[in-house]
């Protein structure tokens, strides 16, 4: 018997903050928009596994995807969570010098920040003893627009302005092969693929799973299929009351931002991440990597109980660059870059995609207009 196939005019691949942010987009535009989840709900991905911080754009290049669309993104989620009843808090958070040299550091990380557009303001001395006196810093940097959200709380607001605008979401549908020719695209959904979906945009937002199926989309050019790192992070929560009010960062290390104090909106502390890099999805826990968390808080919280501290969770990150290979930016592969119209790839989207959401969406919704 002949396999159905049913059209629509655009399909989101992916149902994790940055895709139904894409797709709550696409639908306000008056497109009829379709959802395709691989998952049994939305979520279940990259976005259920960080630590819920809104970023204010500090570290990265400027004039990069990540710099511009962080700045962008931050304002638009604080303005969105405040009109949609969102939980977050803007709570701020520091970035700590335990010795002279890092101290040294922060100078350029300030630069950085400002070329970002977001100003940082550097303690000093008694100066930084006085504002977080729990912690042992030489010096600090205070972002007094870092802040955190509830992500699940995000996603269901962004899930129901998609559904008020007409679009769907369709779970436990896997994209298992593409194809994209001068008449369109055609998606083989579900596990053995026997459903054919044809679509006039398409969008590949499908997080650890986006160059993989880039890798399987007949019509795609070799350029426009880009090889992934897996940086995994472990989190320990910390069991009891705690000091903090506000975040507590480190000095950033090679692939992240170092095992660092988050708090949830219940004000319970938990650190990390770490840097893993592994060669397959996995999500354990060791418990075994407590001594080197420990160690690394006790530079700068020398009061820490080790025993406190509980084997929380792990994420990944999908990195456009492997240990060695220093930043990478967002890619975001419109029409452009692989000459396919209808077409948008995103690769490579971390942290901070969860801050940038909105903006990214934007940024998606120019790419199909190129």
């Amino acid at each position: 018997m002949a396999q159905e196939q049913f059209s629509i005019q655009t399909v989101v691949i992916g149902a994790g903050v940055v895709g139904l942010a894409i797709a709550r987009a696409l639908a306000r535009s008056g497109r009829e928009v379709l959802v395709l989840e691989a998952c049994a709900a939305i979520g279940e991905g990259i976005s259920s596994r960080n630590s819920e911080v809104i970023h204010a754009g500090i570290y990265y290049p400027e004039h990069s995807l990540k710099a511009r669309l962080c700045v962008e993104g931050r304002q638009q989620l604080y303005e969105y969570c405040v009109s949609h009843k969102v939980v977050h808090r803007k709570c701020g958070k520091w970035i700590i010098a335990s010795d002279a040299a890092q101290a040294e550091r922060l100078v350029g990380i300030q630069a950085q920040a400002g070329r970002n557009g977001v100003p940082l303001v550097l303690y000093e001395g008694a100066a930084m003893a006085c504002q977080v006196p729990s912690i042992r810093a030489t010096a600090g940097l205070w972002s007094s627009q870092t802040g955190i959200v509830d992500s699940h709380g995000l996603m269901l607001a962004l899930q129901g302005d998609l559904e008020d605008a007409g679009g769907q979401i369709a779970l436990n549908s896997p994209v298992v092969f593409a194809e994209s020719g001068p008449e369109g695209h055609v998606l083989k959904v579900g596990e053995a693929g026997d459903l054919s979906l044809k679509a006039r945009e398409v969008i590949n937002a499908a997080g650890l799973g986006a160059p993989a199926l880039a890798g399987l989309w007949s019509g795609l050019p070799e350029r426009a299929r880009p090889e992934q790192w897996l940086a995994r992070g472990v989190y320990f929560s910390f069991s009891g009351r705690h000091p903090f009010n506000t975040l507590i960062y480190p000095i950033p290390e090679p692939g992240g931002l170092g095992i660092h104090l988050t708090l949830d909106l219940a004000g319970q502390a938990r650190f990390g991440p770490d840097v893993e890099w592994i060669d397959e999805e996995s999500y354990r826990v060791d418990p075994q990597r407590v001594r080197g968390f420990a160690d690394s808080i006790r530079r700068w919280w020398p009061s820490l109980d080790e025993a406190r501290l509980q084997p929380a969770y792990a994420g990944i990150r999908p990195k456009l660059a492997g240990p060695d290979g220093g930043f990478a930016d967002f890619r975001i592969d419109g029409p452009e870059k692989h000459g396919i119209d209808g077409l948008v790839n995103l690769f490579g989207i971390e942290s901070p995609g969860l801050t940038s959401c909105l903006a990214i969406a934007g940024h998606v919704l120019t790419e199909l207009a190129n």
